[in-house]
């Protein structure tokens, strides 16, 4: 008798099904969580198929090229053994997460009773931190047509901030088309600097900066920009009167040392007296020695 097509295919795959049954085989309802910091999340890991009854279970944390145990020897590793645990015998529960917790997670089982021994799964943890307080850098006083540098960073956020400038609480488009007719400006949202070509008296006002991320934002307090106008005559006439003012010290000076104020007293010759010879001492000058020398003499 025949077999029919059908069959006769699901014979041929029989084998084929039978040792795919005794391989052990790993899925996962999320290989890439995202999770803020501080929060808890769940690294999943399943066994879709093994008949292995007690399979070991392995979790591994892989972080700037360096391979850490999580979870080995059924116990947890490191700091991970007061804030996770195993769920469902082979899910990797991770509570209070920090930033030091984002990195690759490798999930392995070893089914010695399985064709395929072993298998294991990659799940990609991110975790997102809130940016901080920027730190803003706001000239107070620029003169009309000088140009102006605006900074505002952090470095705590992760991902990585971008930044928006805010003038009196109204929005700085980064955007050339949007931007006023009159206003000369560049803004770079990834390194937060906010130039000024040429600064004009409608650039006076309040200016802050806010560091946005996936995670939340962070805004730095408002400082103030003055725009003001250079007073060209008034700084002429003040250097002016800076020299009238040199130029008067000096004929002072010359004029005080035309009439010697500045001489220095000098002793005359007549005020220089000869020390007194004592009495009874001659002093006589030898063409050997090549100075005085003196005598006794004895008065009777």
């Amino acid at each position: 008798m025949a077999l029919r097509r059908p069959e006769l295919l699901r014979l041929l795959l029989l084998p084929l099904l039978g040792c795919r049954l005794l391989a052990v085989e790993l899925t996962s309802s999320n290989t890439k969580p995202v999770v803020q910091e501080f929060q808890s999340v769940e690294l999943s890991c399943i066994i879709k198929s093994t008949v292995t009854p007690d399979p070991r279970i392995e979790w591994k944390k892989i972080r700037d090229g360096e391979t850490s145990y999580v979870f080995f020897d059924n116990k947890m590793q490191g700091d991970f053994v007061t804030r996770a645990e195993i769920l469902s015998r082979t899910s990797l529960v991770i509570k209070n997460t920090t930033r030091m917790d984002t990195a690759t997670y490798r999930c392995e089982v070893a089914a010695p009773s399985d064709t395929k021994t072993i298998d294991e799964i990659n799940i990609q943890l991110t975790v997102q931190v809130k940016p901080m307080t920027p730190r803003c850098s706001v000239p107070k006083a620029v003169p009309v047509g000088k140009s102006a540098s605006l900074h505002c960073h952090e470095n705590e956020g992760f991902p990585k901030s971008t930044y928006s400038w805010y003038r009196n609480s109204e929005p700085l488009s980064a955007d050339s088309k949007a931007k006023p007719h009159n206003s000369s400006y560049t803004l770079n949202p990834a390194t937060g600097t906010l130039v000024f070509h040429a600064v004009h008296k409608g650039d006076t006002g309040r200016y802050s900066c806010i560091a946005t991320n996936e995670a939340g934002f962070a805004k730095c307090e408002e400082q103030e920009m003055e725009v003001y106008d250079l007073n060209i005559g008034g700084i002429i006439g003040g250097v002016l009167v800076v020299l009238a003012v040199l130029v008067l010290i000096t004929l002072g000076i010359c004029c005080a040392y035309r009439r010697g104020y500045f001489a220095n007293g000098k002793e005359s010759g007549e005020s220089y007296k000869t020390p007194a010879k004592p009495d009874g001492v001659n002093y006589i000058r030898t063409d050997d020695e090549g100075d005085f020398r003196h005598k006794s003499s004895f008065v009777i």
